[in-house]
């Protein structure tokens, strides 16, 4: 019989969080916020202007577009081409590395609208159920 095979070490930073639970944390604080996943998913057509985009994302601010156009841009999922018009004509695209994010993306997009109506119905469950009494001991200061 032979030994069980060893155990591969994990390097952990000094809180304890594991490399690859860094890593996926990282990605997940980009593309798992709202707005990414919406950018991500209105340039899956093709390119788009600015405008189109805040008018095609119901609820978002221009300061959040460019906030998360930025970021995407910054992570290498969107690309900005700004061209030598008079006015000034910038759209947005995918990258390639954003395009293998857009079938996740509508993955997610699909299930949410699937789960809709059962999601809604556990949150009427659980709100109707009596209140927790607070925790009791010792306060934090």
């Amino acid at each position: 019989m032979s030994p069980p095979p060893a155990k591969r070490p994990r390097s952990k930073n000094p809180h304890g969080a594991t490399e690859p639970c860094l890593a996926v944390r990282d990605v997940l604080t980009r593309v798992g916020d709202k707005w990414s996943v919406l950018v991500v998913g209105s340039l899956g057509d093709g390119p788009l202007r600015f405008s189109d985009l805040k008018r095609g994302i119901e609820g978002i601010s221009q300061r959040m577009l460019t906030l998360t156009l930025r970021g995407l841009e910054r992570d290498g999922l969107v690309t900005r081409t700004q061209y030598p018009t008079v006015p000034p004509r910038v759209e947005y695209a995918l990258t390639p590395l954003g395009h293998t994010l857009l079938d996740p993306v509508q993955e997610l997009a699909k299930w949410a609208l699937q789960s809709r109506a059962a999601i809604q119905t556990a949150r009427g469950r659980y709100d109707k159920k009596p209140k927790p009494p607070p925790p009791t001991g010792p306060t934090r200061r």
